[in-house]
């Protein structure tokens, strides 16, 4: 079973504190002693990666600039920070390279691709350059597809297939075959899959996939009382909002 230390994924940054998928968020996880930080990336009209979730700014800055049909230097015009707090004004949109460069030695970044496969070759080279080990690097997605060329092109990387499972859906609705999840991403030579904490998530379906020699991620706890009980259930992973903070109740 993990430590409370490694278990943990600040999701976009410490975005409970800072403005997500920031420096900002992303500097005060590393800072706070958090090993682990998810982001966001996305492709711009001129070749560029960016660390964003949406496929537009319009929910982070006010103004409405699509990812793909825009530039980075007119992204970079943007505030990324006012809409979380007036300290954080001006806090502008971050590229993979000036993330990459925060990583500390002991740090993991785990990468989400927001955008069409047409990203990689781009997140490749970005990658190749970063001068991170290896395992400091995972890739998520919720295209399998992607992610099988992802892994295609960048073995060297453990990736994990992103699952809703019931979070649009009762769970009661879906019938979740367990078998056929592990053998698509067995089939498509991946690591492991990142699950939506759901009732689906149970002690049966982690258990099932870690026999499978899979990893089982999940996305995005800030009840500690669930955290300790999936921690309890074996899960690798647990990404969270406030990450130095639930470290702290776990470790209670």
């Amino acid at each position: 079973m993990e430590d409370p230390e490694k278990l943990l994924i600040a999701h976009r940054g410490e975005s409970f504190d800072a403005p997500e998928n920031t420096l900002a968020s992303i500097n005060l996880a590393w800072e706070r002693k958090v090993r682990a930080v998810e982001i966001d990336i996305h492709l711009t009209k001129d070749n560029q990666v960016v660390v964003i979730h949406d496929y537009n700014t319009k929910r982070i800055s006010g103004v409405k600039k699509v990812i793909r049909e825009s530039t980075l230097s007119e992204l970079k015009n943007l505030d990324f920070g006012s809409f979380k707090n007036a300290k954080w004004e001006n806090e502008r949109i971050p590229t993979l390279p000036d993330v990459l460069k925060t990583v500390p030695d002991d740090g993991k970044l785990i990468i989400e691709i927001k955008s069409s496969d047409r990203i990689l070759p781009k997140l490749k080279v970005e990658l190749s350059n970063s001068g991170l080990k290896n395992s400091q690097i995972e890739i998520i997605t919720y295209n399998s597809n992607t992610l099988a060329k992802a892994k295609q092109i960048m073995p060297e990387y453990k990736m994990l297939w992103l699952l809703d499972l019931d979070y649009f859906w009762p769970a009661w609705i879906l019938r979740v075959n367990k078998k056929k999840i592990i053998q698509k991403v067995k089939n498509r030579n991946l690591d492991g899959v990142d699950v939506w904490a759901g009732k689906i998530l149970n002690k049966d379906f982690i258990s099932t996939l870690k026999n499978a020699g899979l990893l089982v991620y999940c996305f995005t706890i800030d009840d500690p009382q669930k955290a300790r009980q999936l921690k309890e259930y074996g899960i690798d992973g647990i990404t969270t909002n406030r990450a130095a903070w639930m470290k702290e109740q776990l470790e209670k």
